[in-house]
């Protein structure tokens, strides 16, 4: 009995380490298309374990994960470049601005450009050029 538990306790740990690893990676190309074939691939995992695995450590799917890594770096592009929305979406991988508009408001609550002029008027927010 003890065997079977160290074997299982061994392989849970076996996996968050895997999922870590599919966390970076995700990290390093999030700009990037990819599928999850690829992903589990990378990280040496059947598609179906990385999806369980992934959303059992971080509550999301790879791919929402890499949804959410463009949308915050796209608000910081716009922040700290002034660049437009049509810009950042693209730059970090959106290949249809209004799909990024849409997804950006239903994650930040408000269009980019409304978010963008917010933020730049809450006191004590310092941008850094």
């Amino acid at each position: 009995p003890d065997g079977a538990r160290m074997r299982h306790i061994t392989s849970s740990q076996g996996r968050v380490a895997q999922v870590g690893r599919a966390i970076a990676w995700i990290g390093q190309n999030f700009r990037e298309r990819f599928s999850i074939d690829r992903l589990a691939a990378e990280v040496g995992m059947s598609p179906s374990s990385l999806h369980e695995h992934f959303r059992a450590v971080t509550a999301m799917t790879p791919l929402q994960f890499q949804k959410q890594l463009r949308l915050q770096d796209a608000r910081s592009l716009m922040l700290v470049q002034d660049i437009d929305a049509t810009t950042a979406a693209f730059q970090v991988g959106y290949e249809s601005p209004t799909q990024f508009s849409r997804e950006y408001r239903r994650h930040f609550g408000e269009p980019p450009a409304r978010d963008i002029a917010r933020l730049r008027a809450s006191p004590g927010l310092a941008v850094v050029a």
